[in-house]
């Protein structure tokens, strides 16, 4: 299969809340916008795209119909203690606190208002260990 884009969907009871909060925390904006779905593109960079789904509408099969649990999101950054700041500034709680971890990231773990994991990663050198578990094209410096 040949593909030729990707992006998730987070289904909620709120798309309204969820698309407000990914476009003023994670610089999102609407490239399509209704009361039930909304496709949010990163200003950044188009290639990130992320959806939100109002949980229970009808094209969601029966039985399927609630909203998004156990996951995490993760967004790349340069500067996950900038990040860090930028967001405790702006009054958002971390279930994470930024830290270094041995397997080659600093980051930090905050939540939206649906209680999806966001996981911002900044990748550092790990250390020796994991270091050779990485493939070499892969290893962050």
């Amino acid at each position: 299969m040949k593909m030729s884009s990707y992006n998730p969907v987070l289904m909620t009871k709120n798309v309204a809340q969820t698309v407000q909060f990914y476009c003023t925390h994670f610089n999102f904006t609407s490239v399509f916008d209704s009361d039930w779905y909304v496709h949010l593109q990163s200003l950044d960079d188009e290639a990130i795209n992320l959806a939100v789904l109002q949980f229970d509408h009808p094209t969601v099969p029966a039985g399927k119909q609630q909203q998004t649990k156990g996951l995490i999101l993760n967004f790349e950054v340069m500067d996950a203690q900038a990040e860090y700041d930028r967001l405790k500034q702006a009054g958002l709680a971390f279930l994470l606190d930024i830290r270094d971890e041995e397997f080659g990231q600093r980051h930090f773990i905050a939540s939206d208002p649906n209680g999806v994991m966001i996981d911002i990663i900044q990748p550092i050198p790990p250390s020796a260990e994991f270091a050779a578990q990485y493939a070499p094209a892969a290893l962050p410096q």
